[in-house]
């Protein structure tokens, strides 16, 4: 089973839940701005995708621009900074088991589905 972390507003995300349903695979869809994930699993998110914290960052998003650029923090700082401000998490993620992939552009969506 495939989980996807979307965001109803973004584009990319909403052509990620369009492949996915072409796909005919089975996934859930996890509304990561409703249901906040955890310290934890976005740590474990991290871990799966292979990157650090700040490669999962929308740097250019309005919050990150004006309160968080060129300050240093640490991986866990990032983590939580994106916690608290879920809006910074790249999307879409597509995870399925201990493999995922961030859908920028969306075409890493189908790739991953054609591997798994």
């Amino acid at each position: 089973m495939y989980t996807i972390l979307h965001n109803t507003r973004c584009s990319k995300s909403r052509e990620a839940i369009k492949i996915m349903e072409e796909s005919g695979k089975d996934f859930i869809i996890r509304e990561y701005l409703k249901e906040y994930l955890t310290f934890e699993e976005l740590k474990d998110i991290l871990n799966i995708l292979k990157i650090k914290a700040i490669d999962l960052v929308r740097v250019n998003e309005k919050i990150w621009k004006e309160e968080f650029m060129d300050k240093e923090f640490t991986n866990d700082e990032i983590i939580q900074i994106m916690i608290d401000n879920p809006k910074l998490i790249q999307r879409p993620i597509v995870l399925k088991n201990n493999d995922g992939v961030i859908g920028r552009p969306v075409e890493n969506i189908q790739i991953f589905l054609n591997t798994k």
